[in-house]
């Protein structure tokens, strides 16, 4: 018997056929509680703050603020979000042209007009001023120092010109903080190169990933690095796998990210009843460029047994990393290779080096093979990575090397999934 199943492929869907006999488990996210009015949600989150008093009360007339929001490679509704928060600083006596927006691109590339104004409204973007943060650009930082462990704490100096500072982002488990969301929003969202190459590292040489961990680290790291900014409020958003507002937060930047994980992992973490030799998964939503799409992995790493293989099914139109090319020069490496070319200085692109290491850390546990029109077999292998034209391509190829009896298991949403099994043994 063949089980026929759609996988998401940027905006379209591929047919997955496989034998019933070879399929151990279809693994996607859910919430079966009623979704709200995005509306409503977003008033309730905003009369309800939590460890801090409402909006209006923080601010007043000759308060400058500043939102920072995620970018388009996060499906955030900030569309709908901004708007509110700006009525409800209107409401504290704030004037609009003392609100800027920043596009809190991390290391990605800068976004169009036209992907900001689809971002953010055409409305607020006619009357609010948007800066694309620029992470390369030595003059639009401003230097706070060290952290207590050390990080380099270089951020948009922009924060140094506001009285109040709003992140505006999603919470969904992330491999390098346990979580976005929360203080993710400023490192790396408007921090320069050296300090995120410091907390992506510090990640992937503690561990092989933090996926699903709320403590740690890193998100210490983040947090350090906020209160440094004097970024004190967050509106963060937990959407289900359609993309719709499940739950909304508005308050302390701890205590808010805290309060939606609690959301976040009931949408996103799915029992697993164990390891298969073979995951398969979509990356969707994240699909634009493998350095979005690359969040996949993390989850098939927790489901695949030792020696396994992985099948990431990505589109990828922009390829590898549009502001990481020079990542296809090392990122295929051994990963005691790439950690002393970091250590050493020959890898300049510290962030590019810290991902390349993660990348090899998964391919020393796990055979990696993509399903990409964007991403060609030659530019594959030099990820280290095998690649197939189509998915019935990479299970036969897989099926060729470990047996026809190796089982499969299933992520249609890859990147957004947060395997729970019985014990984690992850190191």
């Amino acid at each position: 018997m063949i089980f026929d199943l759609k996988i998401p492929y940027g905006d379209l869907e591929l047919d997955l056929k496989i034998p019933q006999n070879s399929l151990k488990v279809v693994l996607s996210p859910s919430y079966e509680l009623d979704i709200p009015s995005v509306g409503e949600e977003i008033r309730r989150a905003l009369e309800n703050p939590i460890n801090c008093p409402p909006l209006h009360e923080v601010v007043s007339s000759t308060s400058r603020v500043i939102l920072l929001c995620d970018d388009n490679t996060r499906p955030t509704p900030t569309n709908l979000i901004v708007p509110a928060l700006v009525r409800e600083l209107a409401s504290g006596g704030v004037r609009l042209e003392n609100i800027k927006i920043l596009m809190a691109l991390g290391t990605h590339r800068p976004m169009s007009p036209e992907e900001i104004k689809q971002k953010l409204g055409t409305e607020v973007v006619a009357k609010v001023e948007v800066i694309n943060h620029n992470f390369r650009n030595p003059d639009a930082l401003y230097d706070f120092g060290l952290t207590a462990n050390g990080t380099p704490v270089k951020v948009n100096r922009l924060v140094l010109e506001a009285d109040v500072v709003i992140g505006i982002g999603s919470i969904v488990p992330h491999h390098i903080p346990g979580y976005s969301g929360g203080a993710k929003i400023v490192q790396p969202g408007i921090c320069g190169e050296d300090t995120t190459a410091a907390t992506h590292l510090l990640s992937v040489r503690t561990r092989r990933n933090m996926l699903g961990i709320v403590e740690n680290k890193v998100r210490e790291e983040m947090e350090a690095i906020a209160d440094r900014a004097g970024v004190k409020y967050i509106f963060n958003t937990v959407l289900d796998p359609q993309g719709r507002v499940v739950k909304a937060f508005f308050g302390d930047i701890r205590q808010a990210f805290r309060a939606g994980v609690e959301i976040s992992r009931q949408v996103y973490g799915i029992p697993a009843p164990g390891r298969t030799p073979i995951v398969l998964a979509s990356s969707h939503p994240c699909d634009i460029e493998f350095w979005q799409a690359h969040k996949t992995l993390y989850p098939c790493d927790m489901l695949v047994e030792e020696g396994g293989t992985i099948i990431i099914v990505t589109p990828c139109p922009e390829g590898v990393a549009v502001t990481h090319p020079e990542m296809l020069e090392f990122a295929g490496q051994k990963p005691e290779d790439i950690d002393a070319q970091i250590e050493e200085g020959r890898i300049k692109d510290k962030v590019a080096g810290a991902l390349a290491l993660a990348w090899a850390k998964v391919r020393q546990h796990a055979e990696v093979c993509l399903v990409s029109d964007g991403i060609n077999a030659e530019v594959a292998a030099k990820l280290g990575f095998k690649h197939a034209d189509t998915i019935e391509e990479a299970l036969e190829m897989t099926w060729a090397r470990l047996g026809k009896e190796a089982r499969v298991t299933v992520l249609t949403h890859g990147a957004d999934t947060l395997p729970l099994l019985p014990e984690d043994k992850l190191e």
